[in-house]
């Protein structure tokens, strides 16, 4: 069953762009403020923007206050993270996302937001993992043109072709083969962000379920035997097991401490190893994640998946901006 959608927005509508975990200036958001702005939208700046204690944009406390400050403002219509890094975890436990039950509004993000997204998800409302306003200036017309459409409430469907983006170096025949997407079809729910996050809130109350659903997972700058790691575990817990599809998204500057001494597999092989018993679809290079195409999925919400050897279709069903 999907998840409670927050209403789409309207010009007039007031977005609130948020520094929930590394340290920004408001001439790094420049780009992103303009952009909501020839969307018609108003946009309103957290206290923590133009803030630095150390990294973060402020306290665990004082970036919480922030969040929870546009949570409660019934003017804001949409939480716009401001950008990712690390920090965003030391929040969940000052932070009271109940009243998003009865005022939805979106949360946006991708990478550390995950977190959020997980959290929103267990709560039974859905999410946009999207592109953030730091570095939107360098992102595909196709990235910014999604979000647009994901927050208006538009027809959203993701073409994806080719085989999409592997990893940097040379790999083999066989390690290109294993890593071909494999066809099919399937619909179901759409979970899942940072690959990492994912597995860092293993265990905890921001853990969450993918059986029967399709799970996205995208990574950035990780050593590759630290991604198999990652990995591993997920596998070992069965969560691959009864999935319905999977989508592997921008798996970026993942490498090896030594290029001399080589891991010997890539991230997109490394998961194709571990979902080889299976039959459900799987695609790799999805335009999503830590690249400058990063597509706006709507996370939470029933979708479409249907997977061939040259790509890709996710299609989002049509949702009224009424």
């Amino acid at each position: 069953m999907s998840l409670l959608l927050p209403p789409a927005l309207r010009p007039g509508d007031t977005i609130a762009i948020i520094p929930t975990a590394r340290a920004i200036t408001v001439e790094e958001l420049r780009n992103g403020i303009a952009l909501a702005e020839s969307w018609g939208l108003k946009v309103k700046l957290g206290a923590g923007i133009g803030h630095k204690h150390f990294q973060q944009a402020g306290t665990a406390l004082e970036r919480a206050a922030d969040l929870q400050a546009a949570i409660q403002d019934p003017a804001v219509k949409a939480i716009w993270c401001a950008r990712g890094g690390y920090g965003t975890v030391r929040l969940m436990e000052h932070i009271d996302l109940t009243p998003l039950l009865k005022d939805p509004k979106w949360i946006v993000g991708f990478s550390d937001v995950t977190v959020l997204h997980n959290a929103l998800h267990n709560l039974g409302i859905s999410t946009l993992h999207a592109q953030m306003p730091h570095n939107i200036g360098v992102k595909t017309a196709e990235c910014v043109e999604t979000l647009r459409r994901a927050l208006f409430g538009e027809l959203l469907q993701i073409e994806a072709t080719g085989s999409g983006p592997r990893a940097t170096g040379s790999i083999s025949d066989n390690e290109q083969r294993t890593t071909d997407n494999r066809p099919g079809n399937c619909e179901a729910e759409l979970i899942g962000g940072n690959l990492s996050l994912l597995y860092a809130l293993r265990g905890t109350p921001y853990d969450i379920d993918p059986r029967g659903k399709i799970l996205f997972i995208e990574d950035l700058d990780e050593l590759l035997y630290h991604m198999d790691r990652i990995v591993m575990n997920l596998q070992l817990a069965g969560w691959f097991n009864e999935l319905a599809g999977l989508m592997v998204g921008g798996m970026a500057d993942m490498h090896d401490r030594n290029p001399a001494d080589p891991f010997g597999q890539s991230a997109e092989a490394i998961i194709a190893q571990a979902v080889a018993p299976y039959t459900y679809p799987v695609c790799y290079g999805f335009p999503a994640g830590h690249i400058p195409d990063n597509r706006a999925l709507v996370l939470g919400q029933k979708v479409k998946l249907n997977v061939t050897r040259r790509g890709a279709t996710l299609s989002f069903g049509e949702r009224s901006v009424a």
